[in-house]
């Protein structure tokens, strides 16, 4: 099923053009129609283009009319412009059908969307590190993918790791919880701010890269100082990768700090989420209202047409 893809830079500037030309060239075997922003492989500084630049191609992006807007990678640049992003002329883009996918830095303009206008956006793929991957496209994000862009997506589930299963004995079936998250680093960037989502009774998915351990317990403890996890339904993390240990570790680690959070907060914090910045990642909705429930070890979240 062909579809309309434009293909913007709103954050770091595309350093691996080679994969950005890969990206594309895949996205069009599989038989899309590409467009390129004018400001796609722009650079000033570290990023794609100045601030009015990469404004204006969320602006382009936005007129459009695309079936996807799907970012050319993540980086840094989104906070620098959250003030001055033309929110409503995205929302009616989302409302005429466009969706706008992404991850990592992307969590801030998806996070302030969520504020600002309560328009759903979806937690998935870049352009470069996914469709531009030297050995091709991981199978099940192009296949979540695929599921997106012919409206036949309705869910997603995995596997808890067998040391974490335990945790799911806490979680009740959820309804109706609004999902939310992303990058845990850049979330937490925004608490205090007006562009932090104040969900409650939601699921909150997070992930991150090149964390250590111990700073992605100090940004979960801000969080929770804040009163953010304690007044979820459920909270999922995704993938903690680039983690490099050092020996005074003491083997403290990431099963430490997820163990820790678990006796602190009451509701179940699930673990093996596929998504991060891993090339298995699956697409989510941010800001719809989900489903959540476990059979065993395996978790699925659900959400219906989103179409």
């Amino acid at each position: 099923m062909s579809k309309h893809i434009y293909i913007y830079s709103p954050s770091s500037a595309v350093r691996d053009k080679a994969a950005f030309r890969r990206g594309v060239k895949r996205l069009k075997a599989l038989g899309h129609e590409v467009e390129i922003d004018e400001a796609a492989l722009s650079t000033v500084q570290r990023f794609a283009g100045d601030d009015a630049t990469r404004l204006a191609a969320i602006g382009r992006a936005a007129a459009s009319g695309a079936d996807v807007a799907l970012i050319s990678r993540g980086g840094y640049g989104l906070t620098r412009i959250l003030d001055a992003i033309p929110y409503k002329a995205v929302a009616k883009a989302v409302d005429r059908g466009t969706q706008f996918v992404g991850f990592s830095d992307f969590t801030a303009l998806q996070c302030a969307l969520q504020v600002r206008t309560g328009a759903v956006t979806w937690a998935g793929p870049a352009l470069g590190e996914d469709f531009g991957a030297e050995d091709g496209p991981d199978e099940v994000m192009e296949a979540c993918f695929d599921d997106l862009v012919s409206g036949r997506g309705e869910g997603t589930g995995w596997r808890m790791p067998v040391r974490d299963a335990e945790a799911l004995g806490k979680l009740r079936s959820v309804h109706g919880a609004v999902l939310w998250g992303g990058n845990l680093c850049v979330l937490t960037s925004l608490l205090g701010t007006p562009y932090f989502p104040a969900i409650e009774q939601g699921v909150l998915f997070l992930e991150d890269v090149n964390e250590h351990p111990y700073r992605v317990e100090r940004m979960l403890d801000q969080l929770r100082h804040a009163g953010v996890l304690g007044r979820q339904k459920a909270v999922v993390l995704g993938q903690f990768t680039g983690v490099r240990k050092v020996p005074h570790d003491r083997g403290f680690g990431m099963r430490s700090v997820v163990g820790r959070l678990r006796e602190l907060i009451k509701p179940p914090v699930l673990t093996g989420l596929p998504f991060g910045h891993v090339p298995t990642k699956v697409l989510l909705p941010v800001g719809a209202k989900v489903e959540l429930a476990a059979d065993g070890r395996d978790v699925f979240m659900v959400w219906g047409h989103r179409h």
